[in-house]
């Protein structure tokens, strides 16, 4: 069982599993319950409009404005955030959330994406990779970020039950 075998990190593997065995649930059990086929299909659907969006924003800046490409990602990347809660909370997954709730933990998961992109963007740069490229590896690194997070987390079932 991960909470035993002591996980990546032992402090947070410990506040982890000392969360989950009070709640009664199982790290695995509980992860794979909040996972579904249909929901990152769904989630796919709506990430691949709003990268979409954040592309066309992107290559807009940077070829009409002579704006660098970590300021026109970044600006692509928030002003598609807006859309992307709308659609994922209430097709992805489900609608019966509390925006209350579900919104600032979006918005925090979202800001941790901005700053994955960022890094692997700049990164991707750095050591001469197009942008094109670092681009699409960083947005294919914060595809996975955000749907583990927003499946387990913000959007969590259990929080709603």
């Amino acid at each position: 069982m991960w909470c035993i075998s002591g996980g990546y990190s032992k402090t947070i593997n410990f506040i982890i599993c000392t969360n989950l065995i009070v709640s009664g649930v199982n790290g695995v059990e509980f992860f794979m319950s909040q996972i579904s086929q249909s929901s990152f299909l769904r989630f796919l659907l709506v990430g691949g409009s709003a990268t979409l969006f954040h592309y066309t924003i992107m290559a807009a800046l940077i070829y009409f404005q002579n704006i660098t490409a970590g300021v026109a990602s970044a600006t692509g990347y928030t002003l598609s955030i807006f859309y992307n809660y709308y659609a994922n909370a209430h097709f992805t997954f489900g609608g019966s959330h509390s925006h209350a709730r579900s919104l600032p933990r979006f918005l925090f998961t979202a800001l941790v994406g901005l700053g994955i992109n960022q890094i692997v963007l700049l990164q991707g740069i750095n050591f001469s990779m197009p942008i094109v490229i670092a681009q699409l590896i960083g947005t294919a690194t914060v595809l996975i970020w955000n749907y583990l997070v927003n499946a387990t987390w913000t959007f969590s079932r259990r929080d709603f039950q």
